[in-house]
């Protein structure tokens, strides 16, 4: 017998006899835990349902939908030697973030946070705890204050608008952020990398894989997806001490023009010598940088790019927003940000947009930190919380029989706010980790989305494919063309 038909032969008793003591540990709450999903694979149990990346796959979020379809709002799932329990009714959410929320507040150690979170650095991924309160006053309070002060209103032509809505996003934030901009020149290749590492970087950080659902064979790295993740992480991490070894040599020649929050980072970490309790200031700084300049551009992106696409595919909506923008602001000056409180329509469109395809379709996944009671069910320590926003987002109970189509002026009768308060519509997730960016982001969104409407007409030649990929984020899986015609003199742009 060959050599490696033994060792695999090994592995494969070795698994077996793992999660036989695994699974045949009787557990104190089996006569009223929430409904186990039927389908799970001998060991693997359902990862397969949260793969996604081939063709004949259907996506996590909907895959999860089907089973709540069968089994209910909450129902349980096996990854591997894991159980999730899984919720998609707003009640249900309601109480895991309200009375629940503090049991709900750690993460998971997944493989790709090992590698993508500076070990936990990162705002997202950070344990709860005195660092990361510190880190969330810094970025909620620092970044907002630098939008206020940097927001400005700044012939026929086919554009590729997710690449160009992308570098927009990612130009608002990093000039934010690192002080930096991304247009034309030097900078094109560095745009480039950035944008195909993040890419990279919200595939592998929302896929749950072999290795975490099977952690005695991670060594095996089935599927080269633990040195995938590796090297991203790596790459990001040049990039980011590029800017900011950047920033140090601007700030020391005296060449540093303007505020950036980095330049705050710097000094508040400096100035708080409690959070180097934790990291070192590099590791802060790079950490929380990253996290902003990623989920910023991206969510900002991606919100955008499903308006556009749900506008070309409904030109009797699109063509009431830009008769709204005419209006209320008119065609004689551009749109400022002042006007946003005047415009209810785009506001609904943009609800309406998150409502169908939230920026994530899942609201982080957790980990309860101790025993509790969801809707009648037991739910044990070390349980995984998976959130399906995107069933959640579709219940008819709530949005009617017409809960799959898009109809903005639902919301001038349903007064529902994204802000974490109304569980019926959550993009941003909910409770004490719900997205510390949310309000950066919604205001990011409505000014830049209504600059382009006031700005140009447009249009495409056929029906917009409107294919989901997977990912942390929902990325539209196909390009957006789209033909631009300026609407305003030419002496406003």
């Amino acid at each position: 017998m060959e050599l490696s038909s033994v060792i695999y032969g090994a592995i494969a008793l070795l698994s077996l006899f793992y999660c036989y003591l695994h699974f045949s540990k009787p557990k104190k709450s089996s006569l009223n835990a929430p409904p186990e999903a039927g389908g799970a694979r001998f060991i693997t149990g359902h990862l397969h349902l949260m793969d996604g990346r081939s063709a004949s796959d259907k996506l996590p979020h909907i895959n999860l939908g089907l089973l709540a379809d069968q089994h209910g709002p909450i129902f349980t799932i096996r990854l591997g030697v894991h159980r999730a329990v899984v919720v998609s009714s707003w009640e249900l959410a309601k109480e895991i973030f309200t009375t629940h929320d503090t049991a709900v507040m750690a993460r998971p150690r997944l493989i790709a946070d090992d590698y993508l979170s500076y070990d936990g650095a990162s705002l997202g991924f950070s344990p709860y705890g005195p660092y990361w309160r510190e880190i969330r006053k810094l970025v909620t309070t620092e970044l907002y204050k630098l939008w206020e002060e940097k927001k400005d209103g700044s012939g026929r032509v086919l554009v590729d608008m997710k690449q160009w809505l992308g570098n927009l996003s990612l130009n608002l934030v990093s000039r934010m952020v690192v002080g930096k901009r991304f247009y034309g020149g030097d900078d094109s290749e560095t745009t480039k990398r950035w944008r195909g590492v993040m890419r990279e970087f919200f595939q592998l950080i929302g896929q749950f894989i072999p290795g975490d659902g099977l952690p005695f064979l991670r060594w095996l790295d089935l599927g080269g997806f633990e040195k995938r993740t590796r090297d991203t992480a790596y790459e990001l991490d040049k990039i980011i001490a590029m800017w900011l070894a950047e920033y140090r040599k601007r700030e020391y020649s005296g060449d540093d023009k303007e505020q950036c929050f980095m330049a705050l980072m710097l000094s508040l970490v400096q100035a708080n010598p409690t959070l180097q309790l934790h990291y070192d200031a590099d590791t802060i700084i790079k950490a929380t940088c990253q996290v902003l300049i990623s989920a910023a551009s991206d969510t900002t992106t991606v919100i955008l790019i499903w308006v556009i696409s749900l506008l070309l595919n409904n030109a009797d909506v699109l063509k009431k927003v830009q008769e709204e923008l005419d209006e209320q602001v008119g065609r004689e000056r551009r749109v400022e940000e002042s006007d946003i409180s005047n415009l209810p329509y785009l506001q609904a469109v943009v609800k309406e947009t998150m409502r169908l395809y939230p920026p994530a379709p899942f609201a982080g996944v957790r980990a309860f930190s101790e025993d509790c009671t969801v809707g009648g069910y037991h739910i044990q320590k070390g349980t995984f919380l998976i959130v399906n926003l995107w069933k959640l987002h579709r219940d008819p109970r709530v949005w009617s029989d017409d809960a799959l189509e898009f109809k903005p002026q639902r919301f001038f009768d349903k007064k529902v706010e994204v802000k974490g308060q109304d569980f019926e519509l959550m993009p941003f997730g909910g409770g004490r980790r719900m997205c510390p960016g949310s309000n950066l982001g919604m205001h990011m969104v409505h000014f830049v989305l209504a600059n382009i409407l006031q700005a140009f007409d447009i249009t495409t030649g056929s029906t917009v494919d409107m294919t989901e990929s997977v990912g942390l984020t929902n990325m539209k899986a196909t390009p957006l063309d789209a033909i631009l015609t300026p609407r305003l003199s030419p002496t406003l742009y």
